[in-house]
């Protein structure tokens, strides 16, 4: 029989990118268990070769991992993949692997893959997210909007937060795109929540910095406790870079009215989330108006705790026959 979830072991791995261990940690916290967070990399030749390859021993992971090995394993990135094919066949399939984002390999070396809707891969044991899974929970965004209510007091209404991002392997930051940003901000009649990311170059964190500074401001410059969590349980709506899949996500999440701002650069990939989140009248281009609307907030980290569960049960024993997926 197997024991209740919230008892299990579970262990988090990413090879420590900030919005994939998000997205993982999110699923575990649906799941009402605290994971255990490792960060690993590969050593040679595997660091080297294609992650998916195989032959992975035991010396394969720095830093190395030893049993007890966890009861879940959810894992997302690239150096993930060895990691979880090791764990499932050293356990002899006794931990549940869970897999974020599109392997590239077949989805049966795991016992369950969640990947957004604007991923091709599809499966009897793949989920199928509308955007990406997150830590975004009402109780989470309450709390935290509690704690920083003094630091945003003096803010006018309505409040919006703002979430800058940066350069990435997509997306780049450059003088124009943060000039029209700034425009596009200074042109609204409303208190600015406003925070960076690590990958705002440092000439536009400062011209951000400066460009905003007054009583109707808030502008986070990275010291102190993070309130990214307080912006948006605090905001009556929502900019953000469209950098970042994570962070559209963690906006579209929150079932405020969310209103994209561009940076120079696309893919095909976030051109489709963009488009589905556009159908879904979940996001919105700046048209120069504050305009309230409602959507149904994304809900893609518990949808993908209930199909664990779901499989789990199916996999290991259930006190009653399991749901479908």
């Amino acid at each position: 029989m197997m024991k209740p979830i919230q008892e299990m072991i579970c262990w988090v791995v990413t090879e420590g990118i900030a919005g994939t261990e998000n997205q993982c940690i999110g699923v575990a916290e649906a799941l009402g268990v605290k994971p255990v967070v490792k960060r690993i990399r590969l050593r040679e030749p595997w660091k080297s070769l294609s992650p998916y390859l195989g032959f992975e021993n035991w010396w394969t992971f720095d830093p190395l991992q030893y049993a007890p090995w966890p009861d879940i394993l959810i894992a997302g990135g690239r150096k993930s993949i060895a990691f979880s094919r090791y764990i499932r066949r050293i356990t002899d399939g006794q931990t549940f692997t869970v897999q974020l984002q599109d392997p590239r390999i077949r989805a049966d070396n795991f016992d369950l893959v969640a990947v957004p809707e604007h991923d091709s891969l599809r499966g009897k044991n793949v989920i199928v997210t509308k955007a990406s899974p997150n830590r975004i929970q009402e109780a989470r965004l309450k709390r935290e909007a509690f704690k920083f209510k003094g630091a945003f007091a003096s803010l006018p209404g309505p409040k919006v937060a703002v979430l800058i991002g940066g350069d990435s392997k997509t997306h780049k930051m450059d003088e124009q795109s943060a000039k029209n940003i700034i425009q596009t901000l200074q042109s609204l009649n409303a208190g600015l929540m406003i925070t960076v990311s690590r990958r705002t170059p440092e000439k536009f964190r400062t011209m951000f910095a400066e460009s905003f500074k007054g009583k109707s401001v808030y502008f986070w410059d990275g010291t102190g406790d993070n309130p990214y969590f307080a912006l948006l349980g605090t905001a009556d709506f929502i900019f953000v870079t469209n950098d970042s899949a994570s962070m559209i996500s963690e906006a579209a999440t929150t079932g405020k009215p969310v209103f994209v701002l561009p940076l120079k650069g696309s893919s095909p990939k976030f051109d489709s989330l963009y488009n589905n989140l556009r159908k879904a009248q979940i996001i919105r281009d700046y048209d120069g108006t504050l305009e309230k609307w409602s959507y149904t907030p994304l809900n893609d980290a518990n949808l993908v705790a209930k199909a664990i569960e779901i499989a789990m049960k199916r996999k290991f024993g259930a006190d009653k026959p399991p749901e479908t997926i």
